[in-house]
């Protein structure tokens, strides 16, 4: 009787820890769903995500004219861009305005990168083309540096080879650039290169900045 108790006991223990072990909350769960549902949370965190970029892409100072007086604004013809009317501008004047574009860049695994350009935007408006050129030449500089050089290669189709340079400018773009025979030459050997380059400030925090490449520096 007494090894009778101890077998049914020992049957009830291997039943409920079977029980148990098929809960998905319990400690010691082998459930496969469970595993899996971790493994995919694992994979999907670990899934490259392309980075996205909004820069300032490029400022321009055009002469257009002022149309309709609202309040203490002005509207600007022939788009009708609402600016505040802080140079006390009658209807029909002609001023000088500045205005903005800035860029979304996607970059893929390949490093190659993908341009969406925003239309033109009016920030500010000017008495004279003077002013407006100074604020202009704030916001976009031209100036010579060294960056880094990725390398130089060489492609070929149907017998025609042609060589580029990959560079690394300051705001962290990669560029690549065709190059004549004498320039592949003379860059092989180098991991730093004179560039000129054009720097474009955000306008609203000027310490946001995307540089694009001008051409080699003699």
């Amino acid at each position: 009787m007494k090894k009778l108790t101890i077998i049914a006991s020992t049957l009830l223990f291997c039943f409920i820890l079977s029980s148990c072990t098929n809960n998905p909350d319990y400690v010691y769960s082998t459930s496969t769903s469970n595993y899996s549902s971790s493994q995919d949370s694992a994979v999907a965190s670990a899934t490259q995500v392309n980075p996205v970029r909004n820069v300032p892409w490029d400022y321009r100072v055009v002469q257009e004219e002022v149309g309709d007086l609202v309040g203490s604004d002005m509207t600007i013809i022939p788009d009708n861009t609402l600016l505040p009317n802080d140079g006390n501008y009658a209807t029909g004047d002609k001023v000088w305005i500045l205005q903005y574009m800035d860029a979304m860049l996607t970059t893929d695994n390949d490093r190659r990168s993908q341009i969406k350009l925003s239309s033109w935007s009016t920030l500010k408006s000017f008495k004279d083309e003077k002013s407006a050129l100074a604020d202009l030449g704030n916001l976009k500089e031209s100036i010579q540096t060294e960056v880094d050089l990725i390398g130089v290669y060489k492609t070929e189709n149907a017998g025609k080879t042609r060589e580029f340079a990959v560079i690394t400018l300051p705001s962290g773009n990669v560029v690549k650039q065709p190059i004549s025979d004498e320039k592949y030459a003379s860059l092989k050997s180098k991991s730093k290169v004179k560039v000129t380059i054009e720097q474009v400030h955000l306008y609203d925090d000027y310490d946001q900045v995307y540089s694009k490449f001008r051409g080699w520096a003699q």
